[in-house]
């Protein structure tokens, strides 16, 4: 029989528990990957279902309000209604036709702007020329390139069955959206205590992670959604000011897709930018002060409205999250990925300094 001293005795068991480690690592691995494929599989049935419960964190301060005050539920939940879709409804008959008009104007104006901006390249960049003609970018070929691909893309998109796909989608994003706001707010030990098979330290690990996560998520979501209809109006406002043809259309639009954050600078700048100098007698002036306005949005939202509304929450910086929304979008698909990037980088940060401090004893 070998006989192994003590130091052999505890470098074996170091080794079997990394070994341990190891395999409980891969296994948590091949099993989130599992889960990571089958939401992008489904995000088409998912994202509803998140849109839904997203609406249900933005309005369950409101709807609680309402509670407090008829003590009723259901009569809350109607007069919650009723206040949210009536003005809604005023707000889509007045307006709606005049933003339905607008967006019509700037997709036909389309084939001529890119012709534009096309003879302006060729002007100021000769030596692209021959580069745009090899890759069919010249400008007699970008309105039929338009025409090719942009209103085939419209034709389909208005097809019936994808209308009425997307009338289901909105129908079942509703009816998610009462359902979360009816039910009761579980917490982390609500759900740890349906898994009496762990240990009760592990239970209560869980429960506090699932609580940090929830926290989150309302915490986020919640804020940014006020901080994105802020910025909405005031890029809006601002773009019209200084006369960008449909300014306070692709002013709100930028604000809003903001939600994901930079996505909408990086939608709506550069169709503002042309617009601004090619429509309507446009000038490299009126380029000038929407640039003005976007980076006064900029300094205003990085040091006054978000910093006030929602502080240091998620615990990411700049780069933190531009990886975020990479790294998630290709994992769960470009909707599903870029709406969870936050909260989920931000999950993971703080569930891995509860386990640093919990799990991890430092080497000595």
């Amino acid at each position: 029989m070998i006989e192994f001293s003590p130091r052999q005795k505890k470098t074996i068991a170091s080794g079997l528990t990394l070994l341990s480690l190891a395999i409980v690592f891969a296994f948590v691995s091949f099993l989130t990957w599992c889960l990571f494929k089958a939401l992008a599989f489904a995000s088409s049935a998912i994202v509803p279902l998140i849109l839904g419960f997203f609406l249900s964190l933005f309005f369950k301060p409101y709807f609680s309000w309402w509670c407090s005050l008829l003590k009723n539920k259901a009569l809350s939940l109607v007069v919650m209604l009723l206040t949210i879709f009536v003005p809604l409804s005023f707000l889509i008959w007045f307006a709606g036709a005049l933003v339905v008009d607008q967006v019509t104007n700037l997709i036909s104006q389309g084939p001529e702007l890119f012709n534009s901006v096309t003879l302006w390249f060729k002007a100021t960049f000769p030596k692209l020329d021959n580069l745009m003609i090899r890759l069919g970018l010249d400008s007699g070929s970008i309105p039929a390139l338009y025409e090719k691909y942009g209103v085939s893309a419209l034709e389909a998109g208005s097809g019936v069955l994808k209308i009425l796909f997307n009338v289901l989608s909105i129908l079942v994003s509703l009816i998610f959206f009462v359902f979360f706001l009816m039910t009761k707010e579980r917490k982390g030990s609500d759900i740890t205590s349906q898994m009496p098979f762990l240990k009760e330290n592990t239970r209560a690990f869980l429960a506090e992670q699932i609580d940090a996560f929830t926290d989150i998520l309302v915490s986020f979501f919640q804020r940014q959604m006020i901080i994105c209809l802020i910025e909405g109006v005031m890029y809006g406002t601002g773009f019209w000011l200084v006369g960008l043809p449909y300014g306070f259309l692709i002013g709100f639009c930028l604000g809003v897709m903001n939600l994901i954050p930079f996505f909408g600078s990086l939608v709506c700048l550069p169709v503002a930018l042309p617009i601004a100098y090619f429509v309507n007698d446009g000038s490299i002036v009126r380029v000038i002060l929407v640039l003005i306005v976007w980076a006064m949005g900029q300094f205003l939202d990085g040091y006054f409205i978000t910093p006030k509304i929602q502080g240091d929450k998620t615990g990411l910086g700049y780069a933190g999250v531009i990886f975020s929304f990479f790294f998630w979008a290709t994992v769960l698909g470009p909707v599903l990925g870029m709406l969870l990037a936050i909260p989920l980088s931000a999950f993971c940060v703080v569930l891995w300094r509860a386990v640093k401090s919990s799990y991890i004893k430092p080497l000595v």
